[in-house]
């Protein structure tokens, strides 16, 4: 999957690499802006406290 992906994009090796970064950057953000505020009603927190 990845070798396919990186014959697909275009220019040399350094282009190659700031388009896997850019890349990588917008879905990180995508995911901390959307897909976890939207996931997290759905997923309910552990209820855990240390007692002594």
């Amino acid at each position: 999957m990845y070798a396919s992906l990186w014959r697909v994009l275009p220019g040399p090796v350094i282009v190659r690499i700031l388009i896997v970064l850019v890349l990588t950057a917008a879905i990180v953000a995508a995911l901390f802006m959307w897909v976890f505020p939207w996931a997290l009603p759905l997923v309910t927190p552990l209820d855990a406290t240390v007692q002594q």
